[in-house]
């Protein structure tokens, strides 16, 4: 009798890590960016990622974390009106630049619906937070390219 073989892990079976972004709406009055941010340094949660979108009246902040369960808490219990999405956050490095990332991903024709810079990650090299259509396929294909791509476990203050 012969033992079946142990399948190989392909880059097709990929499920790339994610990060959660919250996307926080706020009043566009002053000290509302002061309450937001005092409230994840009460929490000892660390604040990895933030882009700002305002209007006249209101502004969205989209906002990465190292500890989602305890961020999702937080503004649950200070009242925060949040929504979530999941972003992928890629490292960027010699030979793996952002023009490469963007011409990997129109050659598959996913869409990057928004992306802002990391400010803390556990590695040296550069991140950038990234929404696309298709996260799974936009992971498999990056990483087939040799990018590496970054989890919630990776992000570090």
């Amino acid at each position: 009798m012969t033992e079946s073989p142990v399948p190989l892990d392909t880059a097709q079976s990929y499920c790339p890590p994610t990060a959660v972004q919250f996307s926080v709406f706020l009043s566009n009055k002053v000290g509302k960016m002061l309450d937001l941010t005092e409230i994840f340094d009460e929490a000892s949660v660390s604040l990895c990622a933030i882009s700002v979108h305002e209007a006249s009246d209101h502004a969205v902040v989209r906002l990465i974390t190292n500890d989602a369960k305890e961020a999702r808490r937080t503004l649950k219990e200070n009242n925060f009106p949040f929504s979530e999405h999941e972003v992928l956050v890629v490292e960027l490095s010699e030979g793996h630049t952002l023009s490469k990332m963007c011409l990997f991903l129109l050659g598959a024709e996913i869409n990057i619906a928004f992306a802002y810079p990391m400010m803390h990650n556990s590695s040296d090299d550069p991140a950038i937070a990234i929404a696309v259509d298709d996260p799974t396929l936009a992971g498999q294909i990056l990483r087939r390219k040799g990018f590496q791509m970054l989890g919630e476990c990776d992000l570090s203050y």
